[in-house]
């Protein structure tokens, strides 16, 4: 999509306005007159969360009504003073590109075309251009980031993956490079290639090095790359497995934020670690009762081949100790359990460290990418000390529903206190969107915009 900056409405081009008073967004085209008129809450009810949503409901609309061509005047978002003006022209050009976007891979065009906008007018808004191209650009990163995770696992493989990515940060100062099963033998990442050891295709540990500036200590994101989650020998119900394709966002938006970064010009140094592994189930897949010896030397008892994330998270936090980062953020569709905890309109955060889960909860408020933390208390450490191994990849009692997201991140602590600073990020309840969002079906691209706002911040 196009946006262009010009004093008035060009020919052919739709005005966008806005009223409290009607049913619903709709189109006027008669008397010479073309609008869209889009609903929304009474002014006093607006606020900075509103934001995100009317930006999103100017594109849904217009590509509704199949407008290719629209004009918006900047004075009337201003009225609404969500937040600055630069902040709001940044929310507003990252979620115009989110709302156009749809997954269209595998589908034949409809013979009218596509219903996307192609151009965007903005009236009064000349000196903003620049927070619309940032926000534009991290918009269509996070649709770059949903594109990949979109595609269903006959095509996504750990391979695939890693050459998707390889592609992604070609012409960037991004150094990518992938550790094949040989290489994890040789440092003992037996968690990783335990998860992986039942699928024919192998996995790889991709490595994402960006140094915007010369530190000692870097920002280190993981994200968890299952390509395919089957759930192994513990398989999941058919109502279950459907869209487990998309167990691969953690990370997909992991090195999509990167690639957003270092686009924006972010001066850091930035590190991503990606575990990409099948979970299948075959003669040779990790079995429950199996006992694995991790990276760290800790051995693991699966009592469940479907907590499979956890495990190969395990290593890469390990594997991430040789960076010396000050801070590590994990970032996995780790489990249900988040979205019992939490419905679909937030992650569940968990870390030791307050100022880092408020910093946290301020950037996910302001980038729209909502989080809410849970408890990682010492107390909790109990409930997965294994039977027959150092750690168990679920709950040890009788009951191994209880505390589902609290003990996932518990058992990946387990891998990371080493750190000084350390946050996990259970993003499965933003896998995809809500049905009110404004967004096409598919992957949400969660948490891009926060992970971007960290990079920009920390």
């Amino acid at each position: 999509m196009k946006i262009n900056f010009t004093g008035k409405i060009g020919k052919n081009f739709v005005k966008i306005s806005f009223s409290d008073k009607i049913a619903e967004s709709r189109f006027v085209a008669e008397k010479g007159k073309k609008a869209l008129e889009i609903k929304i809450s009474e002014k006093e009810k607006n606020n900075w969360r509103q934001a995100t949503l009317i930006a999103r409901k100017i594109i849904f609309f217009a590509r509704k009504y199949g407008l290719k061509n629209i004009a918006l005047d900047w004075d009337e978002i201003n009225a609404f003073k969500f937040g600055t003006a630069e902040e709001t022209a940044e929310t507003f050009g990252v979620n115009f590109e989110m709302a156009n976007y749809e997954f269209i891979k595998y589908r034949q065009a409809p013979k009218e075309g596509w219903n996307f906008v192609e151009n965007l007018q903005i009236l009064n808004g000349e000196k903003l251009i620049n927070y619309f191209k940032k926000g534009k650009l991290i918009g269509e990163e996070i649709n770059n980031c949903r594109e990949l995770a979109n595609i269903p696992g006959g095509g996504m493989t750990p391979a695939v993956l890693a050459n998707s990515l390889r592609s992604a940060v070609r012409g960037t100062k991004i150094k990518l490079k992938v550790l094949e099963e040989k290489e994890m033998q040789k440092l003992g990442m037996g968690a990783i290639l335990g998860v992986g050891k039942g699928s024919r295709e192998k996995s790889k540990f991709i490595i994402l090095e960006y140094t915007g500036k010369e530190e000692k200590n870097p920002i280190v994101l993981i994200g968890k790359g299952v390509t395919y989650d089957t759930g192994g020998l513990d398989l999941k119900p058919g109502n279950h497995m459907a869209d487990m394709f998309m167990d691969m966002s953690g990370g997909a938006a992991v090195a999509y934020a990167i690639i957003a970064a270092v686009k924006l010009g972010v001066r850091k140094k930035i590190i991503g670690l990606i575990p990409a592994v099948e979970n299948m189930p075959s003669g040779e897949s990790l079995r429950p009762g199996d006992i694995l010896r991790s990276m760290s030397g800790q051995t693991i008892e699966i009592q469940s081949t479907d907590a499979e994330g956890r495990v190969i998270m395990a290593d890469a936090n390990t594997y991430a100790e040789k960076y010396q980062p000050r801070l590590v953020v994990n970032v996995a569709t780790l489990t249900g359990a988040a979205t019992v905890a939490l419905g679909e309109r937030a992650s569940a955060i968990l870390t030791k460290d307050e100022k880092l889960q408020d910093l946290f909860l301020d950037l996910g408020e302001r980038s729209g990418d909502y989080v809410w933390p849970l408890p990682l208390w010492d107390e909790y450490e109990a409930e997965i000390k294994g039977a027959n191994g150092d750690i168990c990849n679920i709950r040890n009692q009788a009951d191994t529903r209880a505390g589902g997201t609290i003990l996932g991140a518990m058992f990946i602590y387990q891998f990371a206190k080493n750190f000084s600073k350390w946050i996990h990020i259970d993003m499965a309840s933003r896998m995809t969107p809500v049905f009110d969002e404004f967004l096409s079906k598919g992957a949400a691209g969660s948490p891009v915009r926060l992970l971007v706002k960290l990079l920009e911040k920390c």
